[in-house]
């Protein structure tokens, strides 16, 4: 934003002054007539063009802190610190602010200096300046409703803050579990779908024993959803706020029962059944929770970079790779190699997720450089952890729909190779002896001829009995239905 100004018009159609003028303890400033927030969004806006990305931009925290503010004004009314009048208006813009109408007023860059306060005040200008227009007032006439005494009555930026921050991560985790899953039944409907498939398995990226697809891509299923309840143990630690506590936990200028009253007003807004801290101080400057979910979702962004580097390495050819499965080929792969198709989906999501871990770094960071009473570094805490859930959220979906749901197996190579291999004698070990069963392998490799050929020569098993040990239910250790047709 620059410092333009431009003409207001008025609902009568009626041209107004462009700017109007606001005061704060250092000064006074022109701030756009049609403007809804003030003064101190001025000054912020200058101060931290840092990302380019607003505040406006983080949906869910607006939401939060739309809900948060609503939740307040109805506490202070039924406390009788605020007049009926300006409470149901504050309450009526706080909830337009909480569904997205104002979201282009707020225009504070995501990261900014002094633990969250430009976007706090950001938020209490755009309601005061809306509640003003709904009691018939003009924007920026706080003798009538002011942002702090009557917005912000009986809060703190420190405590409204970082519960604004909890509120949003519920949410946006909420989301990313929900594609998790979703991800997670896409494996295992291919898990299913690949039981019958027996393939050489690998250890080191040599061959090692006989497995099936099926259980290879079941064990993909498995390891999603041990994060997935990971992040559901998660939830509660992020239900728990310091609302109340305002600056530094002691509750200073706020009723003594404003904390339940309104704890209990925000849950009736939200849903969410948010509990007070049992320490407000503690809770007003550890901000370990916010650690403890970036080390969760790095967590699994690495574990699902894994995957993506498997299926590379299973889809790679077609003539000089594994060529195991076949990804859905989805757009052409190279300027210059006609024909060349590249494992695009996958690759996005190990960028996805080396994203999330530097973002870990950031926060783990951040949490560090708290001091005292507070932690003044939570706006960058916000802008990693809401980032990586939305990316992650994105990537999963993205993997799901446009890759794991298409990949068929190759069962041409996959029958040959097994039918090649020297893995199953691994098999053979517990019955003939380790020495002569590595003796079978290296000859095998050495002359071409197949495990049970050399078995049946030197007669070592008989017939019957190694054909059992080398039927592929035996081998793979699961029973191996006859794949549908």
């Amino acid at each position: 934003m620059d410092n333009q100004t431009f003409a207001a018009t008025d609902e009568a159609g009626q041209t107004g002054p462009s700017v109007r003028l606001e005061r704060d303890s250092l000064g006074e400033r022109e701030v756009p007539a049609a403007a809804y927030w003030g003064i101190s969004t001025l000054r912020a806006v200058e101060n931290f063009p840092i990302s380019g990305r607003p505040v406006g931009s983080m949906r869910s925290l607006l939401w939060a802190f739309g809900s948060i503010k609503c939740a307040a004004a109805r506490a202070n009314a039924t406390l009788g610190l605020l007049d009926a009048e300006r409470g149901l208006a504050i309450q009526a813009a706080a909830l337009e602010v909480r569904d997205g109408v104002f979201d282009a007023e707020f225009p504070v860059d995501r990261i900014q200096g002094g633990a969250g306060t430009s976007t706090n005040m950001n938020v209490n200008e755009v309601i005061a300046n809306r509640a003003l227009e709904i009691l018939g007032f003009k924007k920026g006439d706080y003798a009538q409703l002011d942002p702090i005494d009557h917005v912000n009555r009986g809060q703190s930026t420190n405590d409204i803050y970082p519960t604004a921050v909890k509120i949003s991560l519920q949410s946006a985790l909420m989301d990313y579990c929900r594609e998790h899953q979703l991800l997670i039944d896409s494996f295992a409907a291919k898990g299913s779908q690949f039981a019958g498939i027996v393939k050489v398995g690998r250890t080191q990226l040599q061959d090692a024993v006989p497995m099936t697809l099926g259980q290879e891509f079941g064990a993909f299923a498995e390891t999603l959803c041990e994060d997935l309840a990971r992040m559901n143990e998660l939830t509660p630690h992020l239900k728990e706020i310091n609302l109340g506590a305002t600056a530094i936990g002691t509750g200073i200028t706020a009723h003594p029962e404003y904390r339940s009253r309104v704890t209990l007003e925000l849950n009736e807004l939200t849903g969410l059944g948010l509990v007070s801290a049992h320490n407000l101080v503690e809770a007003t400057s550890d901000t370990g929770v916010f650690m403890l979910l970036s080390g969760v979702l790095k967590r699994s962004a690495v574990k699902l970079s894994k995957i993506c580097n498997d299926l590379r390495l299973l889809s790679s050819g077609p003539q000089a790779g594994f060529n195991e499965i076949f990804l859905p080929a989805v757009q052409a792969g190279s300027s210059i190699m006609p024909g060349k198709v590249n494992p695009v989906i996958p690759e996005v999501v190990n960028q996805v997720a080396f994203k999330v871990v530097g973002a870990d770094a950031t926060v783990t960071m951040a949490v560090e450089a708290g001091q005292l009473q507070l932690n003044a570094f939570e706006p960058v805490m916000a802008d990693c952890l809401l980032e990586s859930m939305e990316w992650l959220t994105s990537a999963c979906r993205t993997l799901r729909t446009k890759c794991i749901d298409g990949i068929e197996a190759n069962e041409p190579v996959l029958a040959r190779r097994m039918a090649e291999s020297v893995s199953v004698v691994t098999g053979l070990a517990p019955f003939i002896g380790y020495t002569h069963a590595a003796a079978l392998a290296k000859e095998s490799l050495a002359t071409g001829r197949g495990i049970r050929e050399l078995v049946i020569a030197q007669g070592l098993l008989e017939a019957d009995r190694l054909d059992a040990l080398l039927s592929p239910s035996t081998l793979a250790g699961v029973p191996v239905p006859t794949p549908a047709r």
